[in-house]
């Protein structure tokens, strides 16, 4: 197929060279020119603009939030300019809020909308084990399939509504850092008790959670370093922000949420703003006094 893609960032480079491997013709285009240059070479075309990189009947966006696709797309007036009939499929994590106006917006200008955030750190791009969480017509979640299957593991049809896909993704950001906090917390009593860290992690990741998320961001907290950066603490601390905005706005408390934000707002208050976001676990460690080599 001829598609375009919009964004080329960690995780969207790794999709767009899948979708090349798997031998789709891919238009891009980026804000900056580095990142297009390395998928040109494996073939991709460099589009002069995101309206150009949209010519084709499906478009791709991954873009970092709210005011960068309203910047990017809206604002510029490339609802106007694109060609039609056109599918998009969005898969940046935004807000409840935007995807609904973001719906709405779309169906006015004639064009075909499909929610699509994912699970899954840049290196899952690259390997093609996203877990894609979409909505959106069934009739348009079958025409993507092909494309889905190039990119991912699975796409997980959510609901009909492309608002649904970000609440779903919102709700599991807000569970995955959840669950480093409460590793955080955890391991900072048994620290301070003078139980290592480490066997603690052993027994609680064989034991009680053997899964991805623990064994993934328990490998950050084990070693308090906080690098290689799949997903900086700023954009988490935007989700956890955005998950208890839906909250308020269906009047769901989720005060967990809570808890996590405040984690989130300590570790960026202490210089953590350029490490992963599983960095959070430092404040529970500040809270209780242990210092960094504890």
């Amino acid at each position: 197929m001829n598609i375009g893609f919009i964004g080329i960032g960690a995780m969207g480079a790794g999709i767009v060279r899948n979708f090349l491997k798997a031998g789709h013709q891919v238009a891009i285009w980026d804000r900056f020119q580095e990142p297009m240059n390395e998928l040109a070479e494996l073939g991709a075309h460099v589009a002069a603009s995101p309206v150009e990189a949209a010519q084709d009947a499906i478009v791709f966006s991954m873009l970092a939030h709210d005011d960068a696709i309203q910047d990017t797309l809206i604002d510029r007036g490339w609802l106007r300019g694109v060609n039609k009939p056109l599918l998009h499929v969005n898969m940046a994590t935004i807000s409840v809020r935007y995807a609904r106006k973001l719906t709405e917006l779309h169906a006015a200008a004639g064009i075909e909308y499909v929610g699509s955030p994912v699970f899954g750190r840049p290196d899952a791009a690259a390997a093609r084990t996203l877990n894609l969480i979409v909505g959106g017509t069934k009739s348009a979640v079958e025409r993507l399939t092909p494309l889905f299957d190039a990119i991912s593991s699975k796409a997980w049809h959510v609901g009909e509504e492309p608002f649904q896909a970000n609440l779903v993704k919102l709700a599991g950001n807000m569970m995955i850092a959840s669950a480093i906090e409460a590793m955080a917390e955890a391991t900072a009593l048994g620290t301070a008790h003078g139980v290592d860290r480490n066997v603690m992690l052993d027994v609680y990741l064989e034991a009680l959670f053997p899964c991805a998320v623990y064994r993934g961001y328990g490998s950050f907290i084990r070693k308090r370093e906080y690098e290689p950066v799949g997903f900086k603490l700023p954009l988490g601390s935007k989700d956890i922000r955005l998950a208890l905005e839906a909250g308020e706005s269906a009047r769901v408390p989720l005060p967990l949420a809570g808890v996590v934000r405040d984690s989130l707002l300590q570790a960026l208050a202490n210089g953590y703003e350029q490490s992963d976001w599983s960095s959070l676990a430092e404040a529970s460690y500040m809270r209780a006094g242990l210092g960094p080599n504890e």
